[in-house]
């Protein structure tokens, strides 16, 4: 029997229902909406009134999750006798990681008795959980904490993200875009395709002219960098757009004959920054 608990975070999300399936323990990313003193947990707001909010001109300001955070959630499984892997979120886009690494180098000492194992998986929202989900069933067939592990460190150089975004504006007041490219950009219809490289920032790659453009754009990308582009898995997250979701899955299916596993909505703490509209692949790739 393997005696350890796999952990990650709200980052990746699959939301409670799925990771609760896989047997994944998670800890909360936080927001809240500027001009209210209300603190929501990345679960505690229906993904669809948080984007219908942000379409209504409201702001959110994200938390990562702090060093009490997880040794609180930590301590209470070693105190049981379990191990722990923890997958964490891109550190490139959140200091959650290191939060983690830290309670696990103070509960080490404090527990040397047990094993706290953390990856950074230096991806986002459903890459990400791709990876948890992709561990979650080497764990499953059998393998230890530390091959779990290795497992996730050979795994997450090749977690392809793909995405574009409807409104640049999001990604202007996060500074990914310059206020000038987001105005042109808006009158003229561009859209940004753009990734999480191999230290886990977000990139511009390219632009297209309109959104059906970036849809079939993402699709190529698939088709040009998967491992094997006749198979899975696919993922696809979006910021409430499920039409579009639903398009770019019709598209990968009829052009490669490859059905998308699972769609979920990209999560309140990480629509924050890239607004409603957004729509991103997942796959594993040659590269990034």
């Amino acid at each position: 029997m393997n005696n350890y608990v796999l952990f990650t975070d709200s980052a990746c999300d699959l939301g409670k229902e799925l990771l609760d399936s896989m047997n994944v323990r998670y800890v909360n990313l936080s927001l809240i909406f500027d001009g209210d003193t209300t603190e929501y947990k990345n679960d505690e707001i229906d993904n669809k009134e948080f984007y219908d909010k942000m379409r209504q001109g409201a702001t959110a300001k994200t938390s990562a999750i702090n060093v009490d955070g997880f040794k609180e959630v930590f301590e209470a499984e070693l105190k049981k006798g379990n191990d722990i892997l923890y997958l964490g979120f891109s550190s490139g886009l959140s200091t959650t990681f290191n939060s983690a690494r830290l309670a696990a180098d103070e509960l080490t000492d404090l527990y040397p008795e047990r094993k706290i194992i953390v990856v950074d998986s230096l991806a986002a929202s459903a890459g990400f959980g791709m990876l948890v989900a992709l561990t979650a069933k080497k764990r499953d067939e059998g393998a230890s904490l530390e091959e779990a592990a290795d497992f996730a460190r050979e795994t997450y150089p090749k977690l392809a993200h793909w995405f574009t975004v409807d409104d640049l504006v999001y990604l202007k007041r996060g500074g990914r875009v310059s206020p000038a490219v987001a105005f042109v950009g808006g009158l003229l219809g561009i859209k940004p395709i753009l990734h999480v490289d191999d230290e886990g920032h977000l990139i511009k790659v390219s632009t297209v002219r309109g959104r059906a453009a970036a849809i079939k754009a993402l699709a190529d990308r698939f088709g040009e960098t998967a491992i094997d582009n006749t198979q899975g898995p696919v993922y696809i997250s979006h910021g409430d757009c499920e039409d579009d979701a639903k398009q770019l899955a019709d598209i990968i299916e009829k052009t490669y004959g490859v059905k998308t596993e699972i769609t979920v909505y990209v999560g309140p703490v990480i629509g924050a920054h890239s607004g409603p509209g957004t729509l991103a692949l997942f796959f594993l790739g040659k590269e990034r």
